[in-house]
C-alpha cells in the first residue's frame, strides 16, 4: 500500500530500508534527541529492557500491523528516505481510534513534507481503515511538531502529566485530536486549500 501526493509518498516499513533509515537518523541524532522515546530505568530485580535494533523494530512493527493495531510507514520525499510515521494504539470495537507519531529529516523540515504526510494518513485511516478518532501527543517544548497539527487545525484537548518516557525522563504531553465528522472535505484537502498559493493549487 502507498499513500502519495506530489512529492511526498507513504508506504510500508522494510527491511532493505536499513541503510537509508540508519543514515537519516545518525545525521539527525542531535535533532530527533528531545523528542524520542527512551526506556524507563527497570524496577528494583525487575528485567532490562534493551533498545530494540533496526531488525527486531521492523519485524515488531509488521507483527502489529498484520494484527491491525499499527500502520507503520517511512516518508519518501523527491525518491529519498527522509522520516517516519507510524499509527499505532488502534483500538476498536466501540472506540475505533489511533495515535499518530512522526519524525523528519531536519533538512527538509517546513517545506509542508510532514503536515502532507499526516494528513495521508488520517484520510487513509478515516476513509479507508475505518477509525474514528486520532490524536497526537507532542511535548509542549517541541514547536516543529506542534507547528504540524496546528497547521492542519487539530484540535488540542489538554495535558497528560508524565505521559511518556523521552530523553531519559517521564514527560509530560499537549494532546490533540480529530474526529472523521470535523473534516468530512478530508484533511489533505484542507492541507492544500489553507497553504499559501492555496488558490492557484486548488482545481
Amino acid at each position: 500500500m502507498m499513500l502519495a501526493d506530489g512529492d511526498v509518498v507513504l508506504r510500508p516499513i522494510k527491511l532493505r530500508d536499513q541503510r537509508d533509515w540508519r543514515e537519516v537518523n545518525r545525521r539527525n541524532r542531535d535533532w530527533l534527541r528531545p523528542w524520542e522515546a527512551t526506556i524507563p530505568p527497570p524496577a528494583p530485580g525487575g528485567p532490562t529492557a534493551h533498545r530494540p535494533t533496526y531488525r527486531q523494530m521492523v519485524r515488531h512493527l509488521r507483527t502489529e500491523a498484520n494484527a491491525g493495531r499499527m500502520l507503520p510507514f517511512v516518508i519518501e520525499y523527491r525518491g529519498r528516505l527522509v522520516g517516519q510515521l507510524t499509527v499505532a494504539g488502534i483500538t476498536w470495537g466501540s472506540m475505533c481510534s489511533g495515535h499518530v507519531g512522526y519524525w523528519v529529516d531536519r533538512e527538509i523540515a517546513g517545506r509542508g513534507v510532514m503536515p502532507t504526510a499526516v494528513a495521508l494518513a488520517v484520510d487513509h485511516c478515516f476513509r479507508s481503515v475505518g477509525l474514528h478518532r486520532i490524536e497526537v501527543c507532542i511535548r509542549p517544548e517541541n514547536a516543529p511538531s506542534r507547528r504540524v497539527v496546528e497547521k492542519l487545525g487539530f484540535r488540542e484537548e489538554g495535558l497528560r502529566p508524565g505521559y511518556l518516557h523521552i530523553d531519559g525522563a517521564w514527560r509530560d504531553h499537549l494532546v490533540f485530536a480529530l474526529t472523521a465528522e470535523e473534516v468530512p472535505e478530508g484533511l489533505l484537502r484542507r492541507w492544500h486549500q489553507a497553504r499559501p498559493g492555496a488558490r492557484r493549487e486548488i482545481k
